[in-house]
């Protein structure tokens, strides 16, 4: 950033997937390939449902092509109309689903601690026209399902979880993947467990996993008669096969991942005005690797420490700036979505940055990038200087 060359030669990805053994994905879908069977509900989707199933501790899973669609097929199979309450914190993709399926989201504030929906925020938000409560396990750090489900049960919505980047993380002293009607998780390449392009509901309901698991098949019955309306989002068989090798692995990545949280914790210990977010005491899979950024006491913004790590080829991200309520198309109709001010939203959204973690990095790369993290403080009006002097790039997303 100051003339050197960059702390590392090639990029360090957020999200990069996590592959353990690929010869193992070679011999599932290999086996799919010998039976000629690809997709419709082979024996691989069977036991990647029945396995994922187990993880969350519900009776029914329904695998899907991805999250989004999963959670368009769950809010058409629990009936919702109207308004849904859900925080303005998360991927768009939350928000996308239910305005694609005719629903209103309703932009809601979090709590600053977990970056999870807040139940009093939630309260005020709801009216008649609110038929559920959306919630959302950020960064993997559990939402509190308890009150949420009592808040849901006072007013008589209906509660469901975004769970993307959730699974194995546990609630409340159960698993992720029991709570609100149902949870959806995304198996997405970047997760923890990916199935190449994924996703699921899962859900102790047997109606309801029955109606998902109907339109995710042009709403064909057991019988292969069309019951309702529905569409194809079924998931293939090389995914499934990807998916159970990841499941397979589960063990060893979760480790893996509280070793990478551990080494950025020691390493960042000490530095002024960046804070590594500690999902302590709540039971995260700590998949996901955030700081937090105090421009006073770090001397640096978060978009200028981000500036420097992508100089030094550290590719962290601003998950999920500039939060839902500001991004389009909902920023048109602010009023409709969001009709209180959502602070710790904003402040969260000008102050996180998401760092490498998982199989592509090492120990000594994750104490490499608190070095360069600690210097660029260490060093703050010569890389404010240095930041302010470059034409701004594109911010990643």
């Amino acid at each position: 950033m100051l003339g050197g060359a960059p702390a590392f030669s090639e990029p360090l990805h957020v999200g990069r997937p996590s592959v353990l053994r690929p010869h193992r994905v070679l011999e599932l879908i290999g086996g799919a390939l010998d039976r000629r069977v690809l997709t419709h509900g082979g024996p691989l989707l069977r036991e990647f449902e029945r396995a994922v199933a187990a993880v969350a501790g519900v009776a029914h899973c329904v695998a899907t092509c991805n999250a989004t669609v999963a959670m368009q097929l769950l809010v058409r199979a629990l009936g919702l109309r109207g308004e849904v309450v859900m925080p303005s914190w998360t991927f768009i993709a939350t928000a996308h689903a239910l305005q694609w399926e005719g629903l209103t989201p309703v932009f809601c504030d979090v709590d600053p601690r977990t970056g999870n929906l807040d139940p009093r925020s939630v309260a005020e938000l709801i009216t008649p026209r609110t038929s559920a409560i959306a919630a959302v396990h950020m960064w993997g750090v559990p939402a509190p399902a308890p009150q949420l489900t009592s808040l849901a049960r006072e007013h008589g919505l209906r509660l469901y979880f975004d769970s993307a980047h959730a699974i194995a993380s546990r609630c409340d002293g159960r698993p992720v993947g029991g709570h609100g009607a149902a949870e959806v998780f995304s198996f997405h390449a970047t997760k923890l467990v990916n199935a190449f392009e994924g996703g699921a509901v899962v859900t102790g309901d047997g109606d309801l996993a029955e109606r998902v698991r109907a339109m995710r098949d042009y709403g064909r019955n057991g019988d292969g008669t069309v019951g309702m309306l529905g569409l194809n989002a079924k998931m293939t068989e090389p995914s499934a096969a990807m998916g159970l090798a990841s499941l397979e692995d589960l063990d060893e990545l979760l480790a893996l991942h509280r070793e990478r949280h551990e080494h950025y914790a020691a390493g960042l210990c000490g530095v002024p005005g960046v804070r590594l977010r500690d999902p302590a005491p709540l039971e995260s899979n700590r998949s996901y690797v955030v700081v937090e950024v105090d421009p006073e006491a770090a001397g640096l913004t978060r978009d200028e420490l981000r500036a420097v790590l992508h100089a030094e080829n550290v590719l962290a991200r601003d998950h999920f700036h500039p939060g839902c309520h500001r991004s389009e198309p909902y920023r048109r109709a602010p009023r409709r979505h969001t009709p209180r001010s959502l602070t710790a939203t904003e402040a969260l959204s000008e102050r996180v940055l998401v760092l490498p973690t998982g199989t592509s990095l090492r120990n000594e790369d994750a104490g490499r990038v608190c070095e360069v993290i600690g210097e660029a403080v260490r060093r703050a009006p010569a890389v404010r200087a240095w930041a302010s002097s470059r034409t701004p790039a594109a911010p990643h997303r």
